[in-house]
């Protein structure tokens, strides 16, 4: 689903790291990405055996995503700190690269370029250690000081959706819908924040508007099915026409 964001919101191209068990049935599926077959753990998780690998496939990278689909195995986990930790370009954090991160979040403050970062209220109270119903009521005051705490972009996501930066800048989103709120429509925006890094935007740039026009598609994908029936390939199949639209605007 990350991938299949990317590709729709104009990435030139995409390769997807996944455990060797399963590489045949994700090439079947999603024909466009390219898949890269990496090591794995006895769980079927990627293992720390395929870190050269990965970094063979970062030095042709603009952008990396790490993050969803990844579990929270122990050896999987490190091996996205070790990610982190040797990775110098941009790079968006996601779903189970967050779990992992919140045991190292000092990595995150050593970073030259500032990691995006897309949690959920319960990711971000990992990651920072407050409670959630905290989080929730004080969403903007607290999105922007994890971002200066953590040296990173934070896109906080729920209603409304927040990005703040280290530099205390904050953006408030105006798109999206409750039934956007469905398992997987994370990994299709983390997709659109990478496409629109990728692409040249700046990586505070393309988090806000990959915010907002992630959430756009899906309001139009609640328009035609209802926001009972959204799901997170129906905002992926939607990037087109939003895109589109505001091009046309």
């Amino acid at each position: 689903m990350c991938a299949q964001g990317a590709m729709r919101s104009g990435a030139g191209a995409v390769v997807l790291g996944v455990p060797r068990s399963i590489h045949g049935a994700l090439v079947r599926k999603a024909t466009e990405v390219m898949m890269t077959p990496l090591e794995e753990t006895s769980e079927g998780t990627i293992a720390a055996a395929a870190l050269k690998v990965i970094n063979e496939r970062v030095e042709w990278a603009d952008v990396v995503v790490i993050g969803p689909g990844l579990s929270v195995n122990k050896e999987t986990g490190q091996l996205i700190r070790d990610i982190v930790s040797r990775i110098h370009k941009p790079i968006v954090i996601d779903a189970d690269g967050l779990t992992a991160i919140a045991e190292q979040p000092s990595l995150l403050k050593r970073r030259r370029i500032p990691a995006v970062l897309t949690p959920h209220v319960g990711e971000l109270s990992r990651l920072i250690g407050k409670p959630t119903k905290e989080i929730e009521t004080l969403r903007v005051q607290i999105g922007r000081s994890s971002a200066q705490q953590l040296k990173s972009i934070v896109v906080l996501k729920g209603s409304p959706t927040v990005t703040a930066t280290p530099s205390g800048s904050t953006y408030l989103n105006s798109t999206g819908n409750p039934g956007m709120a469905t398992a997987g429509a994370g990994d299709v925006l983390a997709g659109v924040i990478a496409a629109f890094i990728g692409q040249g935007m700046t990586p505070e740039d393309a988090a806000y508007s990959g915010v907002f026009v992630h959430g756009l598609a899906g309001d139009m994908a609640s328009e035609q099915l209802g926001q009972r029936s959204v799901m997170a390939m129906d905002i992926a199949d939607a990037l087109s026409g939003a895109l589109s639209r505001l091009e046309g605007a």
